[in-house]
C-alpha cells in the first residue's frame, strides 16, 4: 500500500510527521513516568523516621525524601566511614593488637581484651556486623596512632565522596556533641562503600563465626533486613538514644539498586517495615516507568513507513 498517496501528503512532510509523533510520544512517556514517580513518592508518605531517602545509586535519582538534608546522630553508621578509612590504609591479614583504651570503650558483647591479637579483617566483621565499638577504636588507633588523628582521616574521606553536611568526632558513633550526617549523606556514603569488595562481603553475611585467642565467637548481622528481603546486598544500623534507630542499605533486582537511610526512627520494628516500604514502592515505581516505555517503543514502529 503506498501511505503517501493514501494521506495525499510528500514522502517529506510525512516523515516529518512522524517525527513530531515520535518527539510527542517520547514526551508521554516521561511525562506518564513521572506521575507513577509522584504517585509513589506520596503513597509512601507515612515514613515515621525524622529523616529518610531513597535512592536510584545508578542515576543518583531519590525517588522518595523526608528531611533529607536534615542534621542528625548517625550512630553506629559510622563504622561504613571507619571501614573504608581502615581499608584505604591496612591490609586486612594484618595483626593488631587491643589496646587498653579500645578495650575500655563502651559497647555490646563480645567485648574485647587488651592485649588481644585480632586481624583487621576480623575486626572489621566485629564492627560492621555486631556494631562492636571498641574495634573501631581499635581500627583507628592501627592506623593514625590515635582515633583523634584517625578522625580527621575520616572528616577528609566524607568530603572526598561529596557528603557536605557529615562530620565525625570518633570512630564508632558513640553520642557525641557537632557529630551528625544527613539521610541524604548517608546513603551517598554507602554507595561508596560498595565499591569495597571486603565491606561488601561483610555487610552481606548473617551468620559468621570468628576464631578469636583460639575462641569461636559466633556474629548475627544487626540488618534484619537481610533476613526480610532476598535482594538486600547490606547495609549497616545504629542505636543511641539521642539517635534512636537508624539504618542504611542496598538493595539490587536485576541491574537496579537501590539505597534507603532512615534516621531517627523512635521504634526499632518500624525501621525495617519503613525500608522495606521505600524498597517496595521504589522498584515498583521502576517496573511500572520500564513497561510504559517498552509499551511506547512497541507502538511507535506501527507508524513506520512501509517501504514495499
Amino acid at each position: 500500500m503506498n501511505v503517501y498517496r493514501k494521506n495525499n501528503i510528500s514522502p517529506k512532510e510525512f516523515k516529518t510527521q512522524i517525527r513530531i509523533l515520535k518527539s510527542s510520544s517520547f514526551v508521554f512517556i516521561i511525562s506518564l513516568a513521572a506521575l507513577f514517580l509522584s504517585c509513589g513518592i506520596s503513597s509512601a508518605s507515612e515514613i515515621s523516621a525524622k529523616a529518610a531517602v531513597l535512592v536510584d545509586s545508578l542515576s543518583g535519582e531519590v525517588f522518595y525524601a523526608k528531611n533529607p538534608d536534615l542534621r542528625l546522630p548517625p550512630a553506629s553508621t559510622t563504622k561504613l566511614i571507619t571501614a573504608m578509612v581502615a581499608l584505604d590504609k591496612l591490609d586486612p591479614e594484618a595483626v593488631v593488637t587491643i589496646s587498653r583504651r579500645a578495650a575500655n570503650t563502651p559497647s555490646v558483647k563480645p567485648h574485647l581484651t587488651a592485649g588481644q591479637k585480632i586481624s583487621v579483617k576480623d575486626l572489621l566483621y566485629l564492627a560492621l556486623m555486631r556494631s562492636i565499638n571498641g574495634a573501631a577504636v581499635a581500627l583507628a588507633e592501627t592506623v593514625a596512632g590515635s582515633e583523634k588523628a584517625f578522625v580527621n582521616l575520616m572528616n577528609k574521606k566524607v568530603q572526598s565522596v561529596g557528603a557536605k553536611n557529615t562530620k565525625f568526632i570518633n570512630s564508632s558513633g558513640l553520642p557525641g556533641r557537632k557529630q551528625h550526617t544527613t539521610a541524604r549523606d548517608l546513603a551517598e556514603l554507602m554507595k561508596e562503600s560498595l565499591n569495597y569488595p571486603l565491606i561488601s562481603e561483610i555487610i552481606n553475611t548473617r551468620i559468621k563465626m570468628l576464631d578469636v585467642d583460639d575462641k569461636q565467637v559466633l556474629l548475627k548481622n544487626t540488618n534484619y533486613l537481610l533476613w526480610s528481603d532476598d535482594n538486600q546486598i547490606g547495609g549497616k544500623t545504629g542505636y543511641t538514644r539521642a539517635a534512636k534507630h537508624c539504618v542504611v542499605s542496598a538493595s539490587k533486582k536485576g541491574e537496579r539498586t537501590l539505597i534507603v537511610a532512615l534516621l531517627g526512627e523512635p521504634v526499632r520494628d518500624d525501621l525495617w517495615e519503613d525500608a522495606k516500604t521505600l524498597l517496595d514502592k521504589g522498584y515498583e515505581m521502576i517496573d511500572n516507568a520500564d513497561s510504559i516505555i517498552k509499551t511506547n517503543h512497541t507502538e511507535l514502529k506501527r507508524y513506520s513507513p512501509n517501504k514495499s
